[in-house]
């Protein structure tokens, strides 16, 4: 599948600012995802990395002058201008967001920005006196108000020495306001719930039953669909993932917990999608406290948890409803077993433990069982493409759903 940055052209601004060190990740993550990456630094930033470095990773030739010029003689910065699909400045210093604010054009960078058409994506970074001074707040306003996308800069320790709001963010979450802007926003007023990662079920206060899913799969699902444009709600089992970008998450323990949160936030929703692996059976007394080692074998009593995916489809009216099969075997049977019994609209199967697919890995291999019986195989990629071709999907059956049924007339 070739992602919404593929073959894009994208200019990277780099600013005189210590954080520039962290444009060259970021510049490494979006040759990675295939997109064509020119440079423009200003001197400023020269001096804490040289443009060799850019060159090396782009392999194009970095901006530093106004005079540059390329084969047919035109002028550099011009000339990108007109081919960029999105520009991203990161450091952006104070000096170049006054400058664009006022539309001075003195260097390379703010000359090439005034002559720009597509969208432009500001990453602040500096002291926090000077990120929280009024001129700079004002001139951030005022970039907004001319249409530019301002990514606020994170909080923690700087390399002054202070600590407040200032640090660039990291690249990774650079790139996923990038693919945001870019992405059409076919589920703008979609309200989606999708569930992801494990449940625990405590035996006692420090042991528990739990399985192997990291939440990545779910995880995906709810920045795809907010790039997308959709209301996320997550609903999510313990990870060590960080939030997605503006989506409400709801972390739950049990599947008790799990079961309780999606029935309440479901009403609200149009889609769902469970991505999440609950526990199938719960300790039927679990000790208040720590269990100590004695007898060489111990015995627990199970009882089943309620099946959540069964419930919201008896529930499901007409909402569009996702579910995933995790299995060791007979993958295809067991899907399409699923699908009916709990009357899903779609249900994504994988077959786990394979290094390419499944729990805790970046990448899976997947096939999407219909409504109508029919089946798509899906082959190795990324669980974020994942994702978007299953929202593909949902976004087809839901046009369908609102198609009027033909009409015969006499």
């Amino acid at each position: 599948m070739k992602r919404i940055i593929n073959n894009k052209n994208i200019v990277l601004g780099v600013s005189g600012g210590i954080a520039a060190y962290k444009s060259v990740e970021l510049l490494r993550i979006l040759i990675k995802e295939e997109a064509n990456v020119r440079v423009i630094m200003t001197k400023n930033a020269s001096e804490f990395v040289k443009p060799l470095t850019f060159w090396a990773l782009s392999r194009q030739p970095v901006c530093t002058g106004l005079f540059e010029t390329v084969d047919d003689a035109s002028i550099r910065h011009i000339d990108w201008a007109n081919q960029a699909d999105a520009v991203i400045i990161a450091p952006a210093t104070a000096n170049i967001i006054g400058k664009i604010a006022h539309g001075i054009a003195d260097d390379a960078l703010s000359t090439f920005i005034l002559a720009v058409t597509c969208p432009v994506i500001i990453c602040p970074a500096m002291n926090t006196n000077m990120f929280e001074a009024k001129a700079v707040r004002r001139n951030l306003e005022r970039l907004k108000s001319d249409g530019h996308f301002v990514i606020e800069p994170e909080s923690g320790e700087l390399a002054c020495g202070t600590t407040g709001p200032g640090r660039l963010p990291e690249p990774e979450d650079i790139l996923d306001r990038l693919l945001f802007y870019l992405s059409p926003k076919d589920m703008k007023g979609k309200r989606i719930l999708v569930t992801a990662g494990p449940t625990r079920e405590f035996i006692d206060p420090v042991r528990f039953i739990s399985n192997p899913s990291s939440g990545k799969m779910g995880f995906a699902v709810a920045r795809a669909a907010e790039q997308r444009g959709g209301d996320i709600v997550l609903i999510t089992g313990p990870t060590s993932l960080p939030d997605p970008n503006n989506v409400t998450v709801v972390r739950v323990d049990t599947a008790r917990d799990m079961a309780l949160a999606v029935f309440d936030h479901m009403k609200n929703s149009e889609i769902i999608i469970k991505t999440a692996a609950v526990s199938d059976y719960r300790p039927k007394e679990p000790c208040g406290q720590k269990i100590k080692k004695g007898k060489d074998e111990l015995i627990l009593s199970l009882e089943k948890t309620q099946d959540i995916l069964k419930e919201v489809g008896r529930r499901k009216k007409d909402r569009i409803l996702v579910g995933f099969a995790a299995e060791t075997e007979n993958l295809e049977a067991y899907a399409e077993k699923k699908l009916v019994e709990k009357n899903l609209d779609i249900i994504v199967g994988n077959l786990v433990g394979r290094p390419d697919s499944g729990f805790g890995v970046d990448t899976n291999t997947v096939t999407l069982f219909y409504r109508d019986g029919t089946k798509e195989a899906i082959p190795e990629m990324q669980k974020d493409d994942v994702a978007h071709i299953l929202l593909d999907r949902i976004i087809r059956i839901g046009s369908h759903k609102q198609k009027p049924a033909d009409t015969n007339v006499l």
